[in-house]
């Protein structure tokens, strides 16, 4: 049986992390793999106070913020992280620990302290593809494509804060891609980082 991997696509709000996870999850179908696509905050019951509340645009204390994403996650690892990469299966997930770490770090929270907790408390990615966009170009995007608003997380001012928390993480598992160009080289770009550090086709 070939090892279960973990790949989280992570990046600013409209750096494009859906479209090359379908990209990407299509490929390696192709090619025989068993995959899993699943996301961050899920659509449980803590995932789904997330999402209302980022729809709301009212901001709750950091602390409470973060609390609700770690129960998400705590769940999310049980159900479907864990068993999926104990069967062999390729996890593709869209926003994990780092999206923690940026989002709420740019909330005032310690980053740092942040990685190192959610490292010792979930499983830790085989591979990070850290699409890598300007956010006002991301928002740009976001609001092309007439998605609906989370304003508690897609303001301008805040994303910029994100922006700057993931250029400064340094993990081995960390690859950085730019994102800032037509959807296909993005996705060549992908492929041969899945080759090159994961053997992948």
């Amino acid at each position: 049986m070939n090892p279960g991997k973990l790949i989280v696509f992570e990046g600013v709000d409209g750096c494009g992390k859906s479209t090359q996870i379908a990209r990407v999850a299509q490929r390696l179908r192709a090619a025989g793999r068993a995959v899993r696509v699943t996301r961050e905050p899920t659509d449980g019951p803590a995932g789904q106070r997330i999402r209302a509340m980022a729809r709301s645009g009212e901001s709750v204390e950091a602390e409470r913020e973060l609390a609700w994403f770690v129960e998400d996650r705590s769940a999310h690892a049980e159900a479907v992280l864990r068993p999926a990469l104990a069967a062999g299966e390729i996890v593709l997930c869209d926003r994990y620990t780092l999206s923690t770490v940026a989002y709420q770090g740019a909330r005032g929270l310690d980053p740092e302290q942040l990685l190192r907790e959610a490292e010792a408390a979930f499983p830790v990615p085989d591979l990070v593809l850290l699409l890598v966009i300007d956010p006002v170009r991301g928002l740009a995007r976001v609001a092309a494509r007439g998605a609906v608003a989370e304003p508690a997380f897609e303001a301008r001012d805040r994303l910029e804060r994100v922006a700057a928390i993931y250029a400064a993480l340094d993990r081995p598992y960390i690859e950085r891609i730019d994102a800032d160009r037509p959807e296909a080289e993005i996705t060549e770009s992908i492929e041969a980082t899945l080759r090159r550090r994961l053997d992948l086709p």
